[in-house]
Protein backbone atom coordinates (compact mmCIF):
# COMPACT_ATOMS: atom_id res chain seq x y z
CA UNK A 1 0.00 0.00 0.00
CA UNK A 2 2.66 2.72 1.12
CA UNK A 3 4.29 2.13 -2.58
CA UNK A 4 0.99 4.05 -4.25
CA UNK A 5 1.42 6.78 -1.47
CA UNK A 6 2.13 10.27 -3.08
CA UNK A 7 2.58 14.10 -2.38
CA UNK A 8 -0.93 15.67 -3.69
CA UNK A 9 -0.59 18.12 -6.82
CA UNK A 10 -1.58 21.85 -7.05
CA UNK A 11 -4.66 20.87 -9.06
CA UNK A 12 -6.05 18.17 -6.88
CA UNK A 13 -5.85 19.79 -3.55
CA UNK A 14 -9.97 20.49 -4.28
CA UNK A 15 -10.41 16.80 -5.08
CA UNK A 16 -8.96 16.20 -1.48
CA UNK A 17 -11.23 18.17 -0.19
CA UNK A 18 -13.69 16.53 -1.30
CA UNK A 19 -12.98 13.47 -0.42
CA UNK A 20 -12.47 14.45 3.09
CA UNK A 21 -15.69 15.84 3.21
CA UNK A 22 -17.55 13.03 1.23
CA UNK A 23 -15.59 10.28 3.81
CA UNK A 24 -16.49 12.60 7.17
CA UNK A 25 -19.94 13.28 6.01
CA UNK A 26 -21.83 10.61 8.61
CA UNK A 27 -19.95 12.45 11.45
CA UNK A 28 -21.58 14.03 14.47
CA UNK A 29 -19.39 16.98 13.59
CA UNK A 30 -20.22 17.41 10.18
CA UNK A 31 -24.00 17.34 11.14
CA UNK A 32 -23.55 20.37 13.84
CA UNK A 33 -21.57 22.42 11.89
CA UNK A 34 -24.17 22.10 8.32
CA UNK A 35 -27.78 20.71 9.60
CA UNK A 36 -28.78 20.52 6.30
CA UNK A 37 -28.01 17.72 4.52
CA UNK A 38 -28.35 19.57 1.22
CA UNK A 39 -25.80 21.92 1.82
CA UNK A 40 -23.33 19.92 3.26
CA UNK A 41 -21.04 17.95 1.00
CA UNK A 42 -20.46 21.67 -0.68
CA UNK A 43 -20.21 23.96 2.29
CA UNK A 44 -17.96 20.75 4.13
CA UNK A 45 -15.90 20.15 0.64
CA UNK A 46 -15.23 23.92 0.82
CA UNK A 47 -14.16 23.98 4.28
CA UNK A 48 -12.08 21.03 3.83
CA UNK A 49 -10.56 22.65 0.54
CA UNK A 50 -9.32 26.06 2.26
CA UNK A 51 -7.61 24.25 5.07
CA UNK A 52 -5.92 21.46 2.41
CA UNK A 53 -4.61 24.35 0.27
CA UNK A 54 -3.00 25.91 3.54
CA UNK A 55 -1.37 22.17 4.51
CA UNK A 56 0.32 22.01 1.12
CA UNK A 57 2.44 24.76 1.75
CA UNK A 58 2.44 24.50 5.79
CA UNK A 59 3.22 20.46 6.07
CA UNK A 60 2.38 18.30 3.91
CA UNK A 61 -0.57 16.65 2.00
CA UNK A 62 -0.90 12.64 0.63
CA UNK A 63 -2.82 10.87 -1.40
CA UNK A 64 -3.44 7.12 -2.49
CA UNK A 65 -4.72 7.39 -5.63
CA UNK A 66 -7.00 4.73 -7.01
CA UNK A 67 -8.70 3.86 -10.71
CA UNK A 68 -11.23 6.57 -10.48
CA UNK A 69 -9.53 9.54 -8.58
CA UNK A 70 -8.46 9.43 -5.14
CA UNK A 71 -8.85 6.89 -2.63
CA UNK A 72 -7.50 8.02 0.64
CA UNK A 73 -5.64 11.50 1.64
CA UNK A 74 -3.39 12.34 5.07
CA UNK A 75 -3.54 16.18 5.66
CA UNK A 76 -0.88 17.59 8.05
CA UNK A 77 0.32 20.92 9.30
CA UNK A 78 3.65 21.36 10.58
CA UNK A 79 3.26 22.84 13.73
CA UNK A 80 7.27 23.23 14.96
CA UNK A 81 7.07 27.19 13.78
CA UNK A 82 4.44 29.26 14.58
CA UNK A 83 0.93 28.70 12.72
CA UNK A 84 -1.01 31.17 10.51
CA UNK A 85 -4.01 31.37 9.28
CA UNK A 86 -4.92 30.64 5.45
CA UNK A 87 -4.71 33.80 3.25
CA UNK A 88 -7.92 36.07 3.94
CA UNK A 89 -9.02 32.88 6.33
CA UNK A 90 -12.18 35.32 8.03
CA UNK A 91 -13.77 36.22 4.51
CA UNK A 92 -13.52 32.99 2.85
CA UNK A 93 -14.70 31.10 5.58
CA UNK A 94 -18.16 33.48 5.77
CA UNK A 95 -18.24 33.32 2.24
CA UNK A 96 -18.45 29.32 2.41
CA UNK A 97 -20.04 29.18 5.73
CA UNK A 98 -22.76 31.29 5.22
CA UNK A 99 -25.80 30.71 7.03
CA UNK A 100 -23.73 28.36 9.63
CA UNK A 101 -20.85 30.57 10.11
CA UNK A 102 -21.02 30.70 13.97
CA UNK A 103 -20.69 27.09 14.01
CA UNK A 104 -17.51 26.98 12.24
CA UNK A 105 -16.48 29.85 14.52
CA UNK A 106 -17.45 27.85 17.63
CA UNK A 107 -15.09 25.15 15.64
CA UNK A 108 -12.76 26.73 15.75
CA UNK A 109 -12.53 28.77 19.08
CA UNK A 110 -12.87 24.87 20.35
CA UNK A 111 -9.66 24.12 18.77
CA UNK A 112 -7.51 26.84 18.85
CA UNK A 113 -8.43 26.81 23.14
CA UNK A 114 -7.01 23.36 23.22
CA UNK A 115 -4.23 22.84 20.64
CA UNK A 116 -1.02 21.65 22.56
CA UNK A 117 2.08 24.43 22.63
CA UNK A 118 4.55 21.88 22.16
CA UNK A 119 6.06 21.90 18.45
CA UNK A 120 4.51 18.79 16.74
CA UNK A 121 2.92 17.67 13.23
CA UNK A 122 -0.88 18.03 13.69
CA UNK A 123 -2.70 15.45 11.42
CA UNK A 124 -6.04 17.26 10.61
CA UNK A 125 -7.33 15.33 8.13
CA UNK A 126 -7.41 11.55 7.63
CA UNK A 127 -9.58 10.29 5.07
CA UNK A 128 -10.56 7.22 3.37
CA UNK A 129 -12.99 6.76 0.73
CA UNK A 130 -15.90 5.15 2.21
CA UNK A 131 -15.60 2.28 -0.81
CA UNK A 132 -11.96 2.23 -0.02
CA UNK A 133 -12.12 1.50 3.52
CA UNK A 134 -10.85 -1.24 5.99
CA UNK A 135 -7.81 -2.17 3.63
CA UNK A 136 -4.97 -0.72 6.00
CA UNK A 137 -4.69 2.73 3.94
CA UNK A 138 -5.00 5.15 6.63
CA UNK A 139 -2.30 3.06 8.61
CA UNK A 140 -0.01 3.20 5.35
CA UNK A 141 -0.27 7.12 5.24
CA UNK A 142 0.31 7.89 8.55
CA UNK A 143 2.58 5.14 8.34
CA UNK A 144 4.76 7.60 6.03
CA UNK A 145 4.75 10.46 8.09
CA UNK A 146 5.38 9.16 11.37
CA UNK A 147 8.53 7.51 9.98
CA UNK A 148 10.27 11.13 9.38
CA UNK A 149 8.55 12.14 12.72
CA UNK A 150 10.36 9.44 14.23
CA UNK A 151 13.79 10.13 12.98
CA UNK A 152 13.57 14.02 13.58
CA UNK A 153 12.61 13.46 17.00
CA UNK A 154 9.05 15.65 16.63
CA UNK A 155 5.90 14.29 18.28
CA UNK A 156 2.50 14.43 16.56
CA UNK A 157 -1.26 15.60 17.50
CA UNK A 158 -4.74 14.98 16.28
CA UNK A 159 -8.68 15.92 17.44
CA UNK A 160 -10.61 11.96 16.57
CA UNK A 161 -13.70 12.27 15.81
CA UNK A 162 -15.29 8.59 17.42
CA UNK A 163 -14.72 6.07 19.58
CA UNK A 164 -13.73 3.90 16.08
CA UNK A 165 -11.08 6.55 15.13
CA UNK A 166 -9.69 6.56 18.93
CA UNK A 167 -9.12 2.72 18.57
CA UNK A 168 -7.18 3.62 15.04
CA UNK A 169 -4.98 6.02 16.20
CA UNK A 170 -4.29 4.35 19.80
CA UNK A 171 -3.24 1.44 17.65
CA UNK A 172 -0.78 3.47 15.89
CA UNK A 173 0.97 4.90 18.90
CA UNK A 174 -1.58 7.78 20.13
CA UNK A 175 -2.65 8.40 23.43
CA UNK A 176 -5.04 10.01 25.14
CA UNK A 177 -4.27 13.56 26.58
CA UNK A 178 -5.76 15.88 29.32
CA UNK A 179 -8.52 16.96 28.78
CA UNK A 180 -8.89 14.32 26.32
CA UNK A 181 -12.92 14.88 25.19
CA UNK A 182 -13.96 18.25 24.08
CA UNK A 183 -17.12 19.20 23.25
CA UNK A 184 -18.60 21.57 20.65
CA UNK A 185 -21.73 23.62 21.69
CA UNK A 186 -24.20 20.75 21.21
CA UNK A 187 -22.17 18.07 23.18
CA UNK A 188 -20.82 16.28 19.97
CA UNK A 189 -17.03 15.88 21.36
CA UNK A 190 -13.69 15.43 20.12
CA UNK A 191 -10.78 13.42 21.18
CA UNK A 192 -7.11 14.84 21.94
CA UNK A 193 -4.40 12.56 20.73
CA UNK A 194 -0.57 12.69 21.46
CA UNK A 195 1.73 10.68 19.91
CA UNK A 196 5.82 10.33 21.13
CA UNK A 197 8.03 9.98 18.09
CA UNK A 198 9.58 6.30 18.23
Amino acid sequence: MSAAIRPAGEAELAAVGALVALSFDRLEANHYLVPDGADRLRVMGDFFTLYTEHAARHGSVDVVPGADGIVATAVWFDRTAPMTEPPSYDSRLAALAGPYLDRFEALDELFDAHHPEPPHWHLAFLAVHPDAQGRGLGGALMARTHEGLDAAGVPAYLEATNGDNVRLYRRNGYTDMAPFEIPLPDGTPFFRMWRHPA
